[in-house]
């Protein structure tokens, strides 16, 4: 058997990993003899760095694949990283600003190629990082959003929703971000608040000199884009004024009042001024009224009104000039702060426009109701529960989705327009002639993409075959589990649901696991802004993967955000080293014997308590991890492997150990009781702590380079290993140490010093426990002597008891401490709480300081005062008890 190195050192990982890569254990086939088990992995950006929120993501993913695997399924983790359209064009086009070259200068096919040329040097630098995190997924399959397969499965995606009336494109109000001048989905808008202003504006009612209308604006520039101004039908107070025309200030347009049900008669003025092209409701308002939409924006944000003063100025300078020409005019009534959500884009953090584009959308209605129903027919669970609603609240209250993108970079939206007649045809290549006119007189391709959750949602499925009825696809499809944060339910999940139910006909997955975020120690979100984010490589150099997964998991409950503590990074380190250590010190004492299968019949006590122990450990920890309740496996597996095996039971044996030459019979029982619960240890804990266990587990089983603890078999329960009588005995002795020991720490008693301990009992069955195992009790209880009594009579005199039950131990008190020195301590400790009870004493009768001290402190002196009292109490008992000795 090779001897592990004196210490654990995570330098064994890059050499474990290149093991597991070059044996091919991660590669999952198409294999009817085994369940299919399958997860595919949220893909990272190509642009993307290993973060803490991958790190929590993939070792989850990592543990369930790999109890899946040990449990003899055919585990397919398939992975795959996203070309991430929006910030990989942004990557590409400040790279060409450093070279001095512009996007638009280049054109589109040499900016594609710069592009592609960027996802070959950056795309697979996140699943490097990835290897390092000890991730087992099928490296064989990797997949790209954009490669061929892929592409093909969007466009096919596409030309179907199209034929069935999903698809269309149409003049709506979309989210416009002014940095990366693309549309951009509601998911991709974050409401953050901020500080505003609400001004208040008059509208002059055109006909009726000194008469207006009162509105208030959080956006007084877009006022010069406004339709109308609306009022509620049952608003007593406009309603002479319905159908008036108004002027709308700094401009010579007049506009009119409408009466509308949208408007909330309490809120604000009453009055709401209607900007179709620039606000959603509006636009709804400005549809059932058929009132003009003005867009008074340019791609970037600033104003577009030839002519007027504002024309060309940036929005928040237009801002500015408007309300200091409003102020001039008497039109400004006042302004007030006002706390309001402003959207911003969450990749360039810009304040997004709302503004009225031709786009292409999909139409959600029909499509969000199988993804509702799902749910409420159980087909797909939420781990944890709660969720759904999450999930169902965005379908109920879903818009028509906006897939087109104004970039170069992703899929080119598969449409093309007839030069002769404009009429659109969608298909994967370019038509040969018009399907309308006849005409061959060539088309022009749509110039904008998909957005990029379109290719994601289909990532279940494409990834496998899709649209090819493949053998991958026929067999790992649906896939099992999702595993992703919440923060992207809407953003992926919900996509992904209703576009497999309409082309697969299936839910994707049965159930989503849905994980917090990694916070700094403070519970701050990790950020750059911040400068709190965490490397998880740099932990990785520092303190190795197994002590990161650990940390990451320890404590996890699905759903709950996590602060990430280095004090915890540490303690996992030292649980590997524990691990490390014990299993060293197991090696050691097998070096000269050969530990059998077989369960041997010559097992003591305490082999069956730990033997019985791990089993029902091996059932909690399995049943656990079908629950996907990670961070409480977890949490049993540290203490069973901490308390109960390291510091229980190997202290139980070593003497068992040491006197090998005087009983091999019982050192050999004992050590393949070690090494069977040992190796059972490592499986459980394998998933979460990949390497360490790999390591131990091979050595500890003289495992050839072609074996390895991951294609091992998974412990199951087994009945023959339920002990449950002696379990109890064990737990019997165990309390009655913890007693011994207290009472021996109370007295600072050095584990040196041995003393004689009498058990005392009038029920036999008690004392035979501490007879069969006095061997146990008396090393680990640092007694000179162990005396089995059913009375305690004719005990000396002056011995400490502690209670279990139907037990009495008592301790000489004489043989734990000098009773001279001992009495002269009490003596100089009674002295200073008398001293103490006197002073507090003092000053609860004086009333100088009962009437002017803060009540709290004078109630802290009388606590203080009782406090004393009870030690003084316990200080003359003591010293009873010593001199009665």
């Amino acid at each position: 058997m090779k001897e592990l190195d004196k210490t654990y050192s995570s330098g064994i990982e890059e050499r474990i990993y290149k093991k597991w890569l070059d044996k091919n254990y991660f590669h999952a086939d198409v294999n009817t003899d085994k369940t299919p088990f399958c997860i595919v992995m949220p893909p990272p950006n190509i642009t993307g760095h290993l973060h803490m929120g991958h790190a929590l993501d993939n070792t989850m993913q990592d543990i369930i694949i790999r109890y899946k695997r040990m449990q003899g399924f055919e585990t397919l983790w398939q992975p795959g990283t996203d070309h991430a359209a929006i910030a990989t064009e942004v990557k590409v086009i400040d790279k060409l600003k450093a070279q001095g070259k512009d996007k638009n200068a280049i054109g589109r096919e040499a900016f594609l190629k710069e592009a592609w040329d960027w996802k070959e040097e950056y795309g697979s630098k996140i699943i490097k990082q990835l290897h390092r995190l000890g991730c087992s997924a099928d490296w064989q399959r990797e997949r790209f959003t954009m490669d061929e397969g892929c592409s093909d499965a969007v466009l096919e995606f596409f030309i179907r929703l199209y034929e069935k009336g999903y698809i269309y494109k149409g003049s709506r109000i979309i989210n416009w971000c002014p940095v990366c001048k693309t549309s951009i989905s509601d998911a991709e808008v974050l409401h953050d608040e901020s500080e505003g202003n609400f001004w208040y504006i008059k509208y002059p009612v055109a006909d009726m000199e000194g008469e207006y209308v009162e509105i208030a604006t959080t956006r007084p520039e877009t006022m010069l884009g406004d339709s109308a101004v609306a009022v509620n039908p049952h608003d007593k107070r406009y309603l002479h004024l319905v159908g008036k025309m108004l002027r709308l200030p700094l401009s010579d347009r007049t506009i009119p009042v409408i009466a509308d049900d949208y408007v909330d008669m309490e809120f604000g003025t009453g009055c709401v001024k209607i900007t179709p092209a620039h606000d959603p409701n509006d636009f709804e308002v400005g549809k059932r009224h058929k009132l003009a939409e003005i867009n008074i924006f340019n791609d970037d944000a600033t104003i577009d009104l030839p002519g007027s003063k504002y024309d060309g100025m940036d929005r928040y300078i237009a801002r500015k000039e408007i309300v200091a020409d409003l102020e001039k005019a008497g039109l400004l009534v006042k302004v007030k702060p006002h706390l309001h959500n402003a959207g911003t884009h969450d990749r360039c953090k810009t304040v997004v426009e709302p503004m009225i584009k031709p786009q292409w959308f999909v139409r959600m209605d029909e499509l969000a109701k199988p993804a509702i129903k799902v749910i409420e027919d159980n087909k797909l669970k939420f781990v944890p529960e709660s969720f759904s609603k999450t999930y169902l609240h965005w379908l109920e209250n879903i818009k028509d989705w906006c897939i087109s993108r104004q970039l170069w970079w992703g899929h080119r939206i598969p449409a093309y327009y007839c030069n002769e007649c404009g009429k659109i045809t969608v298909a994967k290549k370019e038509p040969e002639q018009c399907s309308c006119c006849g005409k061959k007189a060539g088309f022009m391709r749509d110039e904008d993409t998909l957005d990029t959750w379109f290719s994601s949602a289909l990532w279940p499925f494409s990834t496998l075959g899709w649209p090819d009825k493949t053998p991958e696809y026929d067999y790992f499809y649906p896939t099992d589990v999702l595993v992703t944060g919440y923060d992207i339910i809407f953003f992926w999940v919900v996509r992904m649901v209703f576009s497999a139910l309409d082309e697969t006909g299936k839910v994707p997955f049965d159930t989503v696991l849905i994980h917090g975020l990694v916070r700094d120690s403070q519970g701050r979100k990790m950020s750059k802004s911040l400068g709190n984010g965490i490397d998880p490589l740099e932990v990785i150099d520092k303190y190795g993967a197994d002590a990161l997964r650990m940390t990451l998991i320890t404590g996890n409950a699905p759903g709950n955000d996590m602060r990430f503590y280095f004090e915890r990074v540490e303690a996992s380190r030292n649980f590997a080293n524990k691990i490390w250590n014990a299993s060293r010190f197991i090696m050691m004492n097998m070096s000269h014997i050969d530990t059998e299968h077989k369960i041997p019949d010559t097992l003591k006590t305490e082999d069956k308590w730990i033997l019985s122990k791990t089993n029902s450990l091996v059932k909690e920890v399995s049943d656990n991890l079908d629950k996907y309740e990670l961070g409480i496996a977890l949490g049993k597996l540290y203490d069973f492997t901490w308390e109960e095996f390291c510091d229980w039971y190997i202290e139980m044996v070593k003497p068992r150990l040491r006197e090998r030459e005087k009983d091999s019979i019982s050192a050999d029982s004992a050590l393949w009781t070690l090494k069977t619960v040992l190796s059972d240890l490592l499986k459980l804990l394998h998933p979460f702590m990949p390497f360490v266990t790999e390591e131990i587990f091979c050595n500890l089983n003289n495992l050839s380079e072609d074996e390895s603890i991951m294609v091992s078999k998974w412990p199951v329960y087994d009945e023959k290993l339920n002990f449950k009588t002696d379990e109890a005995s064990v737990e019997v002795l165990k309390e009655a140490v913890r007693k011994v020991r207290n009472i021996r720490a109370s007295k600072n008693v050095p584990a040196s010093k041995k003393t004689a301990v009498y058990i005392v009992s009038d029920d036999n069955k008690h004392l035979d426990i501490f007879k069969e195992s006095e061997g146990i009790f008396k090393h680990l209880a640092y007694a000179s002597e162990v005396v089995l009594k059913n009375s305690a009579e004719n005990l000396e005199k002056g011995c400490i008891m502690a209670v279990l039950a139907g037990i009495n131990i008592y301790m000489p008190l004489a043989q734990l401490v000098d009773i001279a020195e001992e009495k002269q301590r009490l003596k100089k400790e009674e002295g200073k709480i008398l001293n103490e009870i006197h002073r507090a004493e003092s000053m609860l009768v004086n009333e100088k300081f009962t009437l002017k001290a803060p009540a709290a402190k004078v109630e802290e002196e009388k606590v203080k005062l009782e406090k004393y009292k009870g030690m003084l109490g316990q200080v003359k008992e003591q010293l009873a008890q010593l001199e009665s000795i």
